[in-house]
């Protein structure tokens, strides 16, 4: 069968081969200079359809594959010259012919080239025509974004082109959801996309455009059909269906509206069939367009998150989720120069979770195994305000709020079955967890440009933050040996309040002046100052309901800690031929205190951080990055409290007031190639991190329970990154790519007054192909290799995938998608295999307002996916309940 798809495959290759003429040739300036990113498409003149199109690569060369015998009006276009038009007759041969643009005119925008080429380059940007791509089974941004040439999708919804992750989307230029971009590619309709722009070396400030480096920093812009502007569009979604046992709805209503002056999105989604369009770790990641404004300060200083650890949804599948979801944003042009934006998300979901695992102590090899049923409810919201003035080329200023609000409970039912030098027990648990942490981030930004040579840059960030977590385990054993515990109890009933608030300003001001029009100087003066307190109480519920307080200091916390870094940056950016280089350094002056235990401990120094970007740009579509940078890692208030912390039943943590810092060293490396001649692209990338003096735990086990503190280690910790892909186009209709993925990471540890060294190496490997016919099937096809290997054991999971979409009869979708997973270790005591199908029929005649859908996802009704993680102590395995199959029946209307 396989040998027959192949020769199949083969056959139809060759067939396309042998009916159609190559044109090919060069194009070329008046001064015979070739010319990079040139547009040319052919238009054929009886059908005026444009049978083919190409952009020339570095040495100004095009191909065309074109029909023969059949006449032709060739089009080329080109930035700042005349765009030419010449005409051909094909025959049965291939032809070759030069084409010389004139340089003496300047068009600067061939709406009509523009709007015909499926691809086109002007820059930095590239313009992705979408209905060139199109093949009629496209519903969302994302079915469209996939198609395109270099253009990635992943299952988290980031998009990602050449290699590098977009970090806003915006739609008729005004941000949707501030940039994020799952949003947008779940739910912009693919109807109301004309064109898709690649913003390359983006920056959100014009006046800093080329002063730094922005060779990292992607944005997407959708452009609107005609008719979807000044009008509102969108579409209601409601459907109903059944599940294993019970009835299964969907209520999805998206309403846009987009004009000059204003525009507003609204979207909702009422559903129990598992779709979550913001998980709680998407909610916990949403920077709101918060900028990284201290990445060039060489400090690290991050506030951890206090979450309890409260489980996360991998890939939205678990046993039961039920979901209501609200959000609106809005943009308003009060005048030409000021601008006010933002947008308000609401989401309720209830989910339930089913888990079993195994976790192996890496040190003694004892084992606890868990059966878990977990209930859980997430109320999450998330209110933004934003407002630019600028009055000028001159001077701009903004200001941005971004307030974050949740509510979170989980609930756990467990079976733990504990094996300790081979004698095994038996107990349940039960554990509840609870918080709604608040949060408020203001950032302030003012913008000078003096004159050409003298820009001034202010921007300030203020952090505010509350966060309450409550922990409680009730189970048979007693894992911790606390004073003034209670042992005369059937059960153990521990709890932990815990409250952390923080205040952080990041302030700083940068000056840039214009040495020559190829070089610059940066001078930046900041401060990051935070204040933090931490109180914790351990007590214990007695088996008559009182509440035992155990109120040694050792118990509980109550901690202040001040952060302060100020310093004085000096960087040189200067463009040398193909080079551009910027080294810098920053001088920092440290200052820490926290109270605690009615004393208090100081910490201060100095010292020197250099950094060095080098940028070897080989061709205009050709670059070598390397980057260096030595920075200072610093803990927040959490590693610092001396008194114990419940972690979770089995695991007590205590901190360390006298925690220094650590020292990071980075080298990263990066190749990037894209060819728009073939569409070929290539990038890859290698970080190597080694970090010095870094806060390491020391663990002591009793049995599989864990008590921990952490301190400086003298040992250096080391980690690696790498990954390559390489895609192309083929013929117009093809699409394929490999990519490969490693990461190593070696750390140093104490466990039990042992001192060890645990190493893990990741591996993915990835093969697909895909066509993309306008009135024919398309099939996407690949296969994925994954080998996790962590201190002696390995895992690995083969996973090939299949996904065909037709639309036919010009009224029909069928998509259908279909993943097949083999699990297992190296010892074949874990071999599992299953697999996932989902398959939709869509109905809707042409020009027709209303569409019918019936859907089943999970159609082999499979039970559970394998998961495995590591950590420096030890390894867990771990398989957990997914939905059953649903089917759906759904009608849509289309505004």
């Amino acid at each position: 069968m396989n040998k027959i798809l192949c020769f199949c495959a083969f056959l139809f290759t060759c067939i396309s081969f042998s009916q159609s003429v190559r044109f090919d040739g060069f194009i070329q300036d008046d001064q015979k200079n070739p010319l990079e990113m040139a547009n040319i498409m052919a238009v054929n003149s009886a059908t005026k359809a444009m049978d083919s199109y190409g952009i020339t690569n570095d040495k100004g060369k095009f191909q065309l594959t074109l029909k023969p015998n059949s006449s032709y009006v060739i089009k080329v276009s080109y930035l700042g010259m005349k765009s030419k038009e010449i005409t051909i007759a094909t025959q049965t041969a291939n032809m070759v012919q030069n084409i010389v643009m004139d340089g003496s005119g300047i068009e600067l925008d061939d709406v009509e080239i523009v709007r015909e080429m499926p691809v086109s380059i002007k820059g930095d940007t590239i313009v992705y025509n979408a209905d060139s791509f199109k093949s009629g089974t496209e519903k969302k941004l994302e079915d469209i974004l996939k198609k395109l040439p270099g253009v990635e999708v992943n299952a988290d919804g980031e998009i990602e082109v050449e290699g590098k992750k977009v970090s806003k989307l915006m739609v008729e230029g005004k941000d949707f959801f501030d940039g994020d971009t799952k949003l947008g590619v779940k739910n912009i309709p693919a109807d109301a996309i004309d064109k898709v722009q690649v913003l390359r070396n983006y920056n959100e400030v014009g006046a800093l455009k080329g002063l730094e480096n922005d060779q990292d920093n992607v944005a997407m812009n959708i452009k609107l059909k005609e008719g979807k502007k000044n009008f509102w569009f969108g579409d209601m979604t409601a459907g109903t269906g059944v599940g294993e046992l019970d009835s299964r709805y969907i209520i999805n209503p998206k309403l846009f509206y987009y004009s000059p002056k204003y525009s507003i999105n609204l979207i909702s989604n009422f559903n129990n069939i598992g779709e979550l369009p913001l998980t709680a770790q998407d909610y916990f990641k949403f920077s709101g367009g918060f900028k990284n404004m201290m990445k060039k300060g060489g400090s690290n200083f991050n506030v951890s998150s206090n979450d309890l650890g409260i489980s996360i949804l991998r890939n939205n599948r678990a046993k039961e989720i039920e979901t209501k979801f609200g959000a609106t944003n809005f943009a308003y042009s009060v005048t030409k120069e000021w601008n006010i934006s933002g947008f308000g998300i609401l989401s309720s979901s209830k989910t339930d979770l089913e888990t079993k695992s195994q976790t192996t102590i890496l040190e003694s090899g004892d084992q606890q195994k868990r059966d878990e049923v977990t209930h859980q409810k997430n109320d999450l919201g998330l209110f933004k305000l934003s407002s630019s003035y600028k009055p000028n080329e001159k001077f701009q200023f903004d200001y941005d709020i971004l307030t974050k609000l949740s509510k979170q409970d989980e609930d756990t039912d467990l079976l733990r079955e504990s094996v300790v030098n081979t004698i095994a027990a038996t107990e349940t648990i039960f554990t509840h967890k609870k918080q709604d942490p608040t949060s408020i981030n203001q950032n302030l930004s003012l913008y000078y440009t003096q004159s050409d040579k003298n820009i001034f840059a202010f921007e300030m960030q203020h952090l505010y933050q509350e966060e309450n977590p409550f922990y409680n385990a009730n189970l048979q054993s007693r894992p911790f040996v606390l004073s003034g515990y209670d042992l005369n109890q059937a059960r153990n009933d521990l709890n932990q309040d815990r409250f952390v608030k923080t205040n952080k300003i990041d302030a700083k001001l940068d000056y840039y002046y214009m040495v020559t029009p190829k070089s610059n100087v940066n001078i930046t003066l900041g401060n990051t100052y935070s204040y933090q307190d931490f109180n914790s109480h351990i007590f214990q519920m007695l088996d008559n309901g009182a509440k035992n307080d155990l109120n040694d200091s050792k118990n509980n916390n109550q901690v202040n800690y001040n952060f302060n870094d100020s310093f004085l940056g000096f960087h040189y950016k200067i463009l040398a031929g193909k080079f551009t280089l910027t080294p810098g350094i920053s001088l920092h002056s440290y200052g820490m205190k926290n109270t605690q235990l009615e004393t208090g401990y100081s910490q201060n120094f100095t010292k020197v951080l250099p950094d060095f970007f080098a940028l070897y740009q080989i061709k205009k579509s050709e670059s070598l990055t390397y980057n260096f940078s030595l920075s200072n890692d610093f803990t927040d208030i959490n590693q610092l409290a001396a008194g114990y912390v419940i972690s979770d039943y089995s695991s007590l943590f205590r901190g360390d007031r006298s925690l220094e810092n650590a020292t990071s060293q980075v080298h990263s490396l990066r190749y990037f190639k894209y060819n728009m001649f073939n569409f070929e692209n290539i990038f890859a990338n290698a970080t190597y991190t080694k970090k010095v003096d870094a806060i390491k735990t020391e663990a002591d086990f009793t049995g599989i329970n864990q008590s921990s503190v952490p301190y400086n280690s003298n040992l250096a910790d080391e980690t690696f990154s790498g990954m390559g892909n390489y895609g192309r186009s083929f013929l117009k209709n093809y699409k394929a790519s490999v990519n490969a993925t490693l990461n190593w990471s070696k750390f140093n540890n104490i466990q039990n007054n042992k001192s060890a060294t645990t190493e893990s190496f990741s591996q993915s490997y990835t093969i697909k192909a895909s066509t993309n016919y306008k009135n024919l099937p398309n099939i996407e096809f690949g296969y994925n290799a994954l080998i996790n290997q962590y201190s002696g054991s390995t895992f690995y999971t083969d996973k090939p995938f299949a996904r065909l979409d037709y639309y036919f009869l010009e009224s029909f979708a069928f998509v259908s998608e279909y993943e097949f997973y083999h699990y297992y270790n190296s010892g074949k005591t874990v071999d599992n295999e299953y697999d996932f199908l989902s398959a939709s029929l869509i109905y809707q005649k042409k020009d027709s307002k209303w569409e019918y859908k019936i859907a089943a996802t999970n159609l082999l009704n499979t039970r559970y996916l394998n998961d495995e993680n590591f950590s420096q102590f030890s390894t867990r395995v771990s398989q957990y309940t997914v939905q059953p199959r649903y089917i759906i029946f759904s009608m849509k209307y289309n505004l």
